[in-house]
């Protein structure tokens, strides 16, 4: 059941541009954090009633801890200035319009219309989850400084870009050159219908060398083999072909996770790259000794994944250096990089195949 409180705000402080952090005092004197999306709602200050969606807190979901500020009660009118008539959010109360960065394309000459040019061989890295993006964004400007990364985030997990620490500490070091929102998701530099506008967009207005491509934090799940919101993995590798340009699969690795069905090769990546993905893709594997090494190897070869892909191992160990030196301490599942190394290490992997094919040629 879902469920709205009413609160006071007692105190606040900014999380970034366009996103603040409120203490919240309930009816019944409880106290709570909670996230204001000022894009959305508006800024709030102390001494403000607010209704909070408390749904995520109360069923003990992975939102960070936090209540979400649904309305302002103490303010009579808010207008947030907008670029454009695509709507986001479409069809409930917080609808917002945006301008779309497909509006921008090269306008398409040929028979079947649409979108002029291609991706022109622009890789493009395909994720899972949002943890991986840090590794792909270090392990690529390392090997590649003066490529121009694109980050375009799906809403496959949280649809406020606002919402991620990662992207505003890969920005702000200048890891990412820019990014772009689509779907639902929203509050990128740059905001996108769907995929295939987001990628060509990436290339065609926003001048990318390759493009990374994964939801925002958190991902849906249920369980089963298809059920879960990283299957859109499928979708971006597919997107990606078809545009011209060269997919690159993450494979989601792990050796720290308890459940079996994640142990080495996880089952969501044999989903992906066996049921959902119709074309080829390059698959990065990180040398890695021993047992480990040959767990990974055979369930990449029982399941079928060699001869549909590209599968390729990649040198990755520096990657966790990388990632130690920058300054920022990603996790998984909680777990951080002396954790679950694989994990990173192949996240890395994909970051130093697409430095290296947006070079050749």
């Amino acid at each position: 059941m879902s469920s709205y409180r009413r609160a006071k705000v007692t105190d606040t402080k900014a999380l970034g541009p366009k996103i603040q952090e409120a203490e919240l005092e309930f009816t019944d004197g409880s106290r709570w954090p909670a996230v204001v999306l000022t894009g959305l709602v508006g800024t709030v200050q102390t001494g403000d009633e607010v209704v909070a969606n408390t749904t995520a807190v109360e069923l003990g979901l992975g939102s960070g801890g936090y209540h979400f500020v649904l309305w302002n009660m103490s303010r009579d009118l808010l207008e947030i200035p907008s670029s454009g008539h695509i709507m986001k959010l479409r069809y409930t109360p917080l609808q917002f319009d945006v301008g779309a960065v497909e509006e921008q394309l090269t306008p398409d000459t040929s028979e079947f219309g649409g979108v002029g040019g291609s991706l022109e061989g622009m890789p493009v890295v395909a994720g899972s989850l949002h943890s991986q993006l840090l590794a792909v964004a270090l392990a690529y400007k390392d090997a590649r400084p003066d490529g121009r990364l694109i980050f375009i985030m799906t809403d496959g997990g949280s649809l406020p870009i606002e919402f991620s620490d990662t992207v505003r500490f890969l920005k702000d070091g200048g890891y990412i050159d820019s990014t772009i929102t689509c779907g639902h998701a929203f509050g990128g530099d740059h905001e996108a219908v769907n995929i295939f506008g987001a990628i060509v967009g990436a290339r065609q207005v926003c001048g990318a060398d390759a493009a990374v491509v994964m939801m925002g934090p958190g991902i849906v799940g249920t369980g089963t083999a298809v059920g879960f919101s990283g299957m859109e993995q499928a979708v971006t590798i597919n997107a990606a072909w078809s545009m011209g340009g060269k997919p690159i699969a993450i494979p989601r690795i792990s050796f720290g996770d308890p459940r079996e069905r994640h142990r080495g090769l996880s089952h969501h990546s044999v989903s992906v790259l066996r049921r959902g993905t119709c074309v080829c893709a390059i698959v990065p594997v990180p040398r890695i000794p021993g047992e480990k090494a040959e767990t990974v190897w055979s369930q990449l070869i029982e399941t079928g994944i060699t001869e549909a892909h590209d599968v390729r191992e990649v040198e990755a160990d520096g990657v966790l250096a990388l990632i130690e030196r920058c300054g920022y301490s990603p996790t998984v599942m909680g777990r951080g990089p002396g954790e679950e190394p694989e994990f990173f290490m192949a996240a890395g992997a994909a970051g130093i195949v697409a430095a290296r094919l947006g070079t050749e040629g």
